[in-house]
């Protein structure tokens, strides 16, 4: 008999030797996700922790490659999955007449139906044990950072209702442990698990919750999928396994949970109820999400399958775990995207420095003027896509994940005047960088090839090397930067990256600007990039992630000359006049856990020594807490 749950992808993980068990004892307080952080880092397999002071093994970085995520998503070949996404959308389009499409319909419409949750009476595989006397440090739950406010369940997938339609939902919401039997539930402003929190208020009643962990690992990829709030998760689950899901009621409330989850945590939010602090946690951003208010989960039952097995992720600086559900998502749900939105769009692109949210990367088949700004302005309107700070529009043809590519196309197809607009509209909540917390800032940028009605200034100075060199020495003479990288190409103008000095604690961004515009910089630079003086000019990656994740982009941006502009990077918590509230640090691990994992690495026959990704990182810090302290 097939394992089912997380013990059946683990044996699947071990066959395609994709798994490696760890016998020896680690700590799931920081060193679990140190571990894994090192692994993910260096291309690793997925990690099992067999022994971590609890009864259950712990599953990390399970989908931290190509091949995994592959795996998990019951497929060889992630095109056949996009191929039967094509059909569906095809099916759905407007004007299909044809009788032999009708007939081909049916059909479909046929194969769709099996992929619907079937509930059923029995119990399940997840109910095998049942703890009507919850206690939650039975679980091996992580503290993954060191500034994290305690310990948090990182891959739950939360079940709820709205309590006037019946509509389910299961999203992924993390949970920090307040005591054995309650929790915080981060559920975030945008989030239909904060808009069920919303209606049941409404109702005077309280809210049930069911939380499941594990099982099949396709449940925790549709939990995190950008459905629409009125599409079940597990139809989704359901057409990617090929199978109808099925549901087992829970114990001790009225929701439904896959029958073969590993631990189900049964309970209920009381939302007349104060909210608690929740946090900070080292969040995916690679910043600190800093205390807030949320809502208190009371757990009234646990269940669970006699051979369960943990779930747990680790994020934090990109590139994560995380990424591998981009990726996913990206290819999954582009024809959906193209079909609701914009038939023009042929390729999307997330990078990882962006975090998902802050840089979107858009191909595009272009026929009229003033089409790539279309395009950006729809997208910044289009569901979760509103969260995107930054987004950049090109031609099809152009490979958008060859970031040297897209930069040349950006400097030599832009007008920054023109061809760069800036707006203000929702931003994700964990983004710190705005002065009203989830509303600030974006940017559109259409580097898109112009048409003749549509044709740029000409350039006024083929690249002259020694001028900017000669400026940027001046910059680095007169102690104003720390240090520069001049990004070449083919375009007529380099970009330059410069790393600010802070002048006793303040970054003087207008300093700079100024500096620019008297020597004529203008003429021969055309971008600059500024970030703080610890960041290496010369790591792309970290610069990139630095400045979208610190940037507003209409706050943060400069022109300087006729048609060259600046964006600011730099941590405003240093800049004139202050920053209206607490910035984060960013997130990394400290010493004492880093000598740890060393010492215990090749003990749990993990090979050669991966050093911890942290060590690139700890310079960047600004104090010794989640917040910075100017």
């Amino acid at each position: 008999m097939t394992s089912k749950g997380l013990a059946g992808f683990i044996h699947v993980l071990e066959r395609e030797g994709e798994l490696k068990r760890i016998s020896v004892f680690v700590d799931p307080v920081l060193e679990i996700a140190e571990f894994a952080d090192r692994a993910i880092n260096s291309g690793g397999p997925a990690l099992l922790f067999e022994n971590n002071g609890t009864a259950f093994p712990v599953l990390i970085n399970a989908f931290g490659s190509e091949k995994r995520m592959n795996l998990a998503l019951k497929t060889e070949e992630p095109e056949n999955i996009y191929s039967e996404i094509d059909k569906i959308s095809d099916l759905l389009a407007p004007g299909r007449s044809n009788p032999l499409n009708k007939i081909s319909d049916f059909f479909t419409l046929l194969r769709l139906r099996k992929f619907i949750p079937v509930r059923t009476c029995r119990k399940g595989r997840c109910q095998q044990v049942i703890l009507k006397d919850p206690d939650l440090e039975i679980l091996p739950v992580l503290k993954c950072w060191p500034h994290d406010g305690g310990r948090f369940i990182t891959l739950p997938i939360v079940h709820t209702y709205n309590p006037f339609t019946l509509a389910p939902n299961a999203g992924m919401y993390r949970m920090q442990i307040l005591d054995k039997c309650t929790t915080a539930m981060h559920w975030q402003l945008h989030k239909t698990g904060a808009n069920h929190y919303r209606l049941w208020k409404e109702t005077g009643k309280m809210m049930p919750v069911s939380v499941v962990l594990g099982g099949d690992p396709v449940y925790t990829y549709a939990a995190t999928a950008p459905l629409p709030e009125n599409i079940d998760e597990y139809i989704l689950a359901g057409f990617l396994t090929r199978r109808r899901i099925k549901m087992v009621k829970c114990v001790t409330n009225d929701i439904y949970v896959p029958e073969d989850a590993d631990i189900v945590i049964e309970g209920y939010v009381d939302p007349s109820e104060p909210l608690v602090s929740e946090g900070p946690f080292g969040d995916h951003t690679g910043f600190y999400s800093l205390s807030d208010m949320y809502p208190k989960f009371h757990v009234t039952c646990i269940t669970h399958a006699r051979d369960a097995v943990y779930p747990a992720t680790v994020v934090g600086i990109p590139p994560k775990e995380d990424l591998f559900f981009t990726r996913a998502t990206e290819k999954i749900f582009l024809k959906p995207l193209q079909m609701v939105l914009n038939s023009e769009i042929t390729d999307l692109h997330m990078p990882p420095a962006g975090v998902a949210h802050n840089l979107v990367i858009v191909s595009m088949k272009k026929n009229y003027p003033g089409q790539g700004l279309k395009v950006i302005n729809s997208l910044l309107g289009a569901g979760q896509m509103m969260f995107s700070k930054y987004i950049i529009a090109v031609s099809d043809g152009i490979d958008i994940r060859n970031y040297s590519e897209v930069l040349e196309e950006v400097i030599n197809n832009t007008d920054v005047k023109k061809d760069v607009i800036f707006s203000r509209g929702p931003l994700d909540v964990l983004d710190h960088s705005c002065d009203v917390p989830a509303f600030g800032g974006k940017a559109g940028i259409d580097a898109t090839r112009k048409l003749l009605s549509e044709t740029l200034p000409g350039n006024k100075n083929r690249t002259d090397e020694k001028k900017i060199t000669d400026v940027l020495n001046e910059m680095v003479k007169h102690q104003m930067i720390s240090s520069y990288h001049i990004l070449r190409n083919r375009s007529l103008y380099p970009v330059a990256v410069i790393s600010v000095k802070r002048e006793g604690k303040l970054v003087n961004i207008e300093k700079i600007v100024q500096f620019l515009n008297n020597t004529g910089a203008g003429d021969v630079l055309k971008v600059v990039l500024a970030v703080d003086e610890e960041v290496d000019t010369g790591d792309l990656n970290m610069v990139a992630w630095q400045l979208l994740g610190n940037s507003d982009p209409l706050r943060d941006h400069r022109y300087f000359g006729t048609s060259s502009i600046l964006f600011d990077g730099t941590v405003k918590a240093f800049r004139q006049g202050g920053f209206p509230r607490p910035w984060p640090d960013i997130v990394c691990s400290d010493e004492g856990t880093i000598t740890s994992v060393d010492e215990k690495w090749s003990v749990a026959g993990m090979g050669n020594l991966v050093n911890s990704p942290s060590l690139k990182y700890l310079k960047l810090r600004k104090g010794n807490s989640a917040t910075v302290m100017p």
